[in-house]
């Protein structure tokens, strides 16, 4: 499967995405689009990943790039493709579905448990995956579920974890695909004002370096359910064509 990319800033990469793809795609391109890269055509790849960033999905007056992968993302949609959005990319496939994208009533930062929506049983995916995961969270914004679209996790700052869509599109708004390496990169890369006084009407809901680097071997749960995800998506079922 050639697999398409969709990075947009240098602290928000793959992750353990990276290990499934050395032994599940037969093509792989990063496209950064933060370093102005050329989105690709659509008929270049198969499985379009989405990957998570600093900005909104309404920024499109300040970011030159937005537009265009947005349209990658509709016509891939349109096209038949199949298509994983992780944080800013699972908000950017839920708004092409059509699904509202707002600011969320508090930020969610570090780890913190998602539960299975008894909804999710209705998709062969959703049988298949825990019933709780401790997740890593990295989202001051969050989507609405799309019309036709069946919620996978909750947690208890965010109703919508994730969605599986028509068997060939997937959200997620935390961040399954932890690593060390990723999570020390948006450490340093963090705005200093998402751990000042001015966001923390639910300290909860937020937690200071130490305790998420505290969390990071809850990493090594994440990715079975990571790579599940993937080969579900990568990989042949009848409810794919």
């Amino acid at each position: 499967m050639r697999v398409l990319i969709l990075q947009h800033s240098p602290a928000a990469g793959p992750g353990r995405i990276s290990q499934w793809l050395l032994e599940r795609a037969s093509a792989v391109h990063i496209c950064h689009l933060y370093a102005q890269a050329r989105i690709p055509r659509l008929d270049s790849f198969d499985l379009l990943i989405a990957l998570g960033g600093p900005m909104s999905v309404h920024d499109d007056p300040l970011i030159p790039w937005l537009g265009a992968e947005k349209r990658l993302i509709r016509k891939a949609l349109s096209a038949g493709k199949r298509v994983l959005g992780i944080g800013l990319g699972g908000q950017l496939l839920a708004q092409a579905l059509g699904a509202e994208v707002r600011t969320s009533a508090s930020r969610e930062i570090g780890w913190w448990p998602v539960e299975k929506y008894p909804h999710a049983q209705g998709s062969p995916l959703g049988l298949a995956l825990p019933e709780r995961l401790m997740a890593f969270h990295w989202h001051g914004e969050s989507f609405e579920l799309p019309k036709g679209a069946l919620p996978l996790y909750r947690s208890a700052a965010c109703a919508n974890q994730g969605f599986i869509w028509q068997e060939r599109a997937i959200a997620l708004q935390c961040l399954m695909q932890s690593d060390w390496h990723s999570i020390e990169a948006l450490l340093q890369a963090r705005p200093k004002a998402w751990l000042n006084a001015e966001h923390q009407a639910r300290p909860d809901t937020v937690e200071d370096d130490q305790a998420i680097r505290a969390g990071i071997p809850h990493c090594s749960g994440l990715a079975p359910t990571l790579f599940r995800l993937l080969d579900y998506l990568s990989g042949p079922h009848p409810t794919l064509r």
